[in-house]
């Protein structure tokens, strides 16, 4: 079997990612947790079942979307907490196949991801408020948590289980080779052995032996020695870590953070709180600057288009990827402190600086001076000169500090200005 590090190395070398999340909620349009913040029935979620029919659901057209937007890889709801599942499973009639779009969903985006050249990842929930064998009543988050109806409802936990395990292997064989497993989410005691996660991740990785695990089945990726399912990534949500995460040896964790374009993972036709390209682009340079990921989500509407706003967005990300790309692709945390005007990313003998910041005169590069061979504006490759500016020597460090001055009053790109530089060997 194959070590985590050589596992992983496509993963950190790629850093940006596309989340899609998908389904039946995109009907009422409320976002993916409609069913527990109102406390749906099954019965009060069935008409969006026998109406789900998304006629504009062009997998080919989001994947050119995400290659364009500088992703490289992609992670897609196959199945949501609500259990709804748009992969042709044998073990449930709850799927697209059934509904008026009749057809295997997951099918048609795998092969359209995988014709663009980029990974293909699938999210699966282990929670499930369709299945009948799910704990109900008192649960912390089902839909029918403090319905009373189900107070001394006799469930089979292991029956769920078995079917939970047998979906992940339709997934694991049905469609080729899978790049990432994406499972959410484990809580309380809902959590380790209670899925029977050994056993589980036993089976994937005898028939995927190169597939990616996050680390939501449970157990604690942070050991030295972690558990066989604790995962491959820590996967913090809505939120980027205050530096890079190490193990308790002291040792980086490859990590990836999820985040929305506005407040909702699935789609929300009222939620236009978007964030903007420059948010975006600056949180991608934070996570790869702290040698993480960014998995940036997208929620489709009903008739399986994605929004406008974050079209939009992923088009101006897009953009400046491909005059930048370079100083994320491949790249890590610098062992230089984080400068006061932006941040740093680096490739070997390549340190990226990205500067959000301009001030007034020139920008200053503490402890490199000396160590510059080269400067170049990355987004056209333009000569820039490392030189000690005027009255530096009686204001400023000229001992340890270098210097490059930008001929203009404001950045050349106010997004992020990448400046790369050629350090002495």
């Amino acid at each position: 079997m194959n070590t985590r590090e050589e596992r992983v190395k496509w993963f950190i070398d790629d850093r940006f990612g596309l989340f899609i999340h998908w389904g039946l909620y995109s009907i009422p349009a409320k976002g993916e947790w409609i069913r527990s913040n109102e406390h749906l029935s099954i019965e009060d979620y069935q008409p969006f079942f026998e109406e789900f029919n998304p006629i504009y659901y062009n997998p080919r057209e989001w994947a050119k979307t995400a290659k364009a937007a500088g992703q490289k890889y992609v992670v897609l709801t196959a199945k949501h907490h609500d259990g709804f599942c748009l992969f042709d499973s044998q073990l449930t009639d709850y799927k697209a196949t059934n509904t008026p779009a009749n057809r295997d969903l997951i099918k048609e985006y795998v092969e359209a991801f995988r014709e663009e050249g980029l990974k293909v990842g699938l999210y699966y929930s282990i929670i499930d408020w369709y299945h009948t064998d799910f704990p109900k009543f008192g649960d912390r988050i089902h839909p029918m948590r403090g319905h009373k109806a189900f107070k001394d409802e006799k469930t089979n936990f292991s029956q769920y289980i078995s079917y939970f395990h047998g979906q992940v292997k339709e997934l694991l064989t049905n469609y080729g080779e899978i790049d990432i497993l994406w499972f959410d989410f484990s809580y309380d005691d809902m959590t380790g052995e209670k899925w029977e996660a050994t056993k589980l991740v036993e089976m994937i990785r005898s028939i995927q032996p190169n597939i990616l695990i996050d680390n939501r089945l449970g157990g604690n990726i942070m050991l030295s020695e972690p558990e066989i399912y604790a995962g491959d990534f820590y996967s913090p949500e809505q939120i980027i870590p205050v530096s890079g995460i190490v193990n308790q040896s002291n040792n980086p964790i490859p990590w990836e953070a999820c985040i929305t374009l506005n407040d909702h993972w699935g789609y929300h036709s009222k939620d236009l709180n978007y964030k903007s390209p420059m948010q975006v682009i600056r949180t991608l340079v934070e996570c790869v600057s702290k040698s993480g990921n960014l998995l940036l989500n997208v929620g489709p509407n009903a008739k399986g288009e994605i929004p406008e706003q974050s079209l939009d967005i992923l088009k101006e990300v897009g953009k400046w990827m491909k005059q930048n790309g370079t100083s994320i692709y491949g790249c890590k945390a610098s062992h230089l402190p984080k400068p006061e005007w932006g941040r740093y990313t680096q490739r070997g003998k390549y340190l990226y600086a990205h500067v959000f910041d301009r001030g007034i005169g020139p920008i200053y590069f503490q402890g490199l001076k000396g160590k510059i061979k080269k400067a170049r504006l990355l987004a056209d490759g333009s000569e820039l000169k490392v030189e000690v500016p005027w009255m530096a020597e009686q204001y400023s460090d000229i001992q340890n500090g270098a210097f490059i001055n930008i001929q203009s009053a404001s950045l050349p790109d106010e997004l992020d200005t990448v400046i790369e530089l050629e350090l002495v060997d």
